[in-house]
């Protein structure tokens, strides 16, 4: 997962909005979300080359959203997978803040990362890029990239700045427009692209919203919707190299009987 937008309390019947980009290798075998065989009670898509998950929800109402942190040379092959912290945490039990506490204790073997969990406390947030305990993401429309949270990358503003326009003028989040705003091919003006020391070239690529390219690009792009009656939509719109739709997914997950039931 490579942008997130995610909107708390900003509709009275829709305390929270996710929308996110999963950008990843083409040839990376990914399994589509859907319930998970073992495990019927967790929604999400699959890494099956090193297992684990980038984005789940469970029927408890449990949320995980993992994206990787650019540091250029750093990267340790031999690392565990960061894909099973989002996993592990929908399958536990403990605290979204307990988990991350202690998670952070146990960290530093994993490549950089941003991991948020999120329960009925609210949406918690940690990195091990950052010498700082957990933290709860307060109220409003937040986001996260391949930096911390809120790094004010120009994708990340162009994206958070149009979900906030949109859901300002909205009673209920229209899935439709939340996927256009996240197919957004235009790139960020030069001027204006971090230095992650991956060239010149590269920050353009990494530049938009969506990212097309035969090699590495966005995947898929997913939408939950939680609505304070005690159940969420999960919507997937998945892609191939060219940037083209080639499959979709959508579930709704009910707090209350503990199901999920395609739509």
């Amino acid at each position: 997962m490579c942008l997130a937008i995610f909107a708390q309390n900003v509709l009275p019947d829709w305390p929270l909005v996710v929308v996110a980009n999963r950008d990843e290798l083409h040839v990376r075998p990914t399994e589509p979300a859907r319930p998970w065989d073992e495990t019927p009670s967790l929604l999400a898509g699959r890494d099956l080359q090193a297992g684990g998950t980038w984005l789940g929800l469970t029927t408890a109402g449990r949320i995980a959203l993992l994206t990787n942190y650019r540091e250029t040379g750093l990267r340790d092959d031999q690392a565990p997978s960061r894909g099973h912290l989002a996993e592990r945490y929908l399958r536990d039990e403990q605290p979204a803040q307990h988990y991350l506490q202690t998670l952070q204790q146990h960290s530093a073997p994993y490549n950089g990362f941003n991991l948020l969990a999120g329960d009925q406390s609210g949406l918690w947030y940690y990195s091990n890029r950052l010498n700082a305990a957990p933290v709860k993401v307060p109220d409003g429309v937040s986001g996260v990239s391949n930096a911390t949270l809120n790094t004010p990358w120009p994708k990340l503003l162009r994206t958070q700045r149009s979900v906030s326009e949109h859901l300002a003028q909205a009673q209920a989040p229209d899935p439709a427009r939340l996927f256009e705003i996240f197919q957004d091919t235009v790139r960020a003006a030069e001027h204006e692209l971090p230095d992650t020391g991956v060239g010149l070239d590269r920050e353009k690529l990494l530049g938009s919203p969506f990212i097309k390219n035969e090699r590495y690009g966005t995947r898929c792009t997913t939408i939950i919707l939680q609505h304070r009656q005690g159940y969420a939509l999960f919507y997937e719109k998945r892609y191939d190299a060219f940037g083209q739709e080639m499959g979709d997914s959508n579930w709704q997950v009910n707090f209350l009987s503990r199901t999920i039931v395609a739509r």
